[in-house]
């Protein structure tokens, strides 16, 4: 997906599905100038008719999230539960981390240190999916 210009802000995302697991990649800051995008970008993993076993927002190059950015997150969340699918995160910055945690989302999403270590516990077939990928420089 590319890079979506709000007002001076840009933001990139970037989305891949593995498997049964919806992988969500923003770049940058997440606040409010680029929570609608991010919002957007989230949205066809939310459609009813489609059903992820899992979402996955990959945050290794989100420098900071506001709590406008956290609103989308939790919204998410939401939906996701709705239907009995699963949220998750990985790769969180130090300070993307302890956003989360200060607000407790850590309670909302369940946090990985990484992209493998997240899949490995979301789904079986979307972690061969990657590592398969992996070796093509695709992921």
């Amino acid at each position: 997906m590319p890079a979506a210009a709000v007002g001076e802000c840009r933001v990139e995302m970037s989305s891949l599905r593995l498997a049964d697991v919806m992988v969500v990649a923003p770049v940058g800051r997440v606040d409010h100038a680029t929570a609608g995008p991010f919002e957007r970008a989230l949205e066809p993993s939310l459609a009813p008719s489609v059903s992820p076993g899992a979402l996955l927002l990959d945050l290794s190059r989100v420098d900071y999230i506001s709590s406008v950015g956290l609103r989308v997150v939790m919204t998410a969340a939401k939906q996701l539960r709705s239907r009995q699918a699963r949220i998750a995160a990985a790769g969180l910055q130090p300070l993307v981390r302890e956003i989360f945690e200060i607000a407790r989302f850590n309670h909302v999403v369940e946090l990985f240190p990484t992209m493998r270590e997240a899949l490995q516990a979301l789904s079986a077939p979307a972690l061969a999916a990657f590592d398969a990928t992996a070796g093509t420089g695709a992921a």
